[in-house]
């Protein structure tokens, strides 16, 4: 290898260090061909070859096999589907590929500049949304039309509606006196009654009505109420009835409770 090329220092993102080094890690898979930028060493050589007073041919064509062989090694790890096909294909049928890939090529790059042309000329263009301000207005024609179905909706409208009935809602309270007497008939047959027996079947309004009957009746001194404990059953028995003293003690310990 001519010294120009073997001596050729490097220095780039993933290796620092001479040629030859960096083709053995190459060989030895130490270092991906990804990870090498080829540009960056074809620049070094070119500033050596610069440095030199004359031309070193043996040493550029060395380079040149050697720099080729490494492009071919990086484009087959970064494309392995494409490695496989082309290893397929004869020296005229490789041939006729990369002259088709290279022409494709010219085409993405000469579209590329179009377009980078297009965006220049264009950058400062803007355009609105909706249709153009002197557009013409487009003429709305109505439907043929038909004055006795007018008259027949304005006729319809014209009727007074019938009146809304509130009848559901109004809520129908039974006298107390009913009450009052219903438990007074059945203090009369039985010493004491249970008010929460006495009330099943009824609706939540029946059931207030006959409590404020209860309490009328104690009011006017005829009858005693009493509760073992808060949400216990209600009893009620007749005011001259002795209340025993298991009774009063109850009372007393739930009237205790809930002061």
């Amino acid at each position: 290898m001519a010294s120009a090329v073997r001596d050729l220092e490097l220095d780039l993102d993933a290796f620092e260090g001479p040629f030859d080094l960096l083709l053995t890690l190459l060989l030895k898979d130490a270092i991906q061909p990804s990870e090498i930028d080829m540009a960056a060493i074809v620049v070094a050589f070119v500033e050596r070859l610069a440095e030199r007073d004359e031309l070193d041919l043996d040493a550029c064509g060395e380079f040149l096999v050697l720099i080729a062989a490494l492009l071919e090694l990086k484009a087959r790890h970064l494309f392995p589907d494409e490695e496989a096909e082309l290893s397929e294909l004869e020296p005229e049928e490789a041939a006729e590929e990369l002259a088709r890939r290279l022409a494709e090529y010219r085409r993405m790059k000469s579209a590329a500049i179009w377009l980078r042309e297009q965006l220049e000329g264009q950058r400062e263009l803007y355009f609105r949304l909706g249709p153009a301000p002197l557009a013409p207005n487009p003429e709305r024609r109505l439907a043929p039309q038909e004055p006795l179905r007018l008259v027949e909706a304005m006729r319809g409208l014209a009727v007074e509606p019938p009146p809304v009935s509130l009848s559901h809602m109004a809520l129908r309270f039974p006298p107390v006196s009913q009450f009052v007497e219903r438990f007074r008939a059945l203090l009369t047959r039985r010493r004491r009654f249970d008010f929460d027996t006495e009330m099943q079947g009824l609706s939540r309004v029946e059931q207030a009505v006959a409590f404020l009957a209860l309490l009328e009746l104690r009011k006017e001194g005829e009858i005693v109420i009493s509760q073992a404990a808060p949400f216990a059953p209600i009893r009620i028995s007749r005011a001259d009835e002795p209340v025993s003293d298991s009774d009063d003690e109850r009372m007393l310990q739930w009237i205790a409770r809930s002061a």
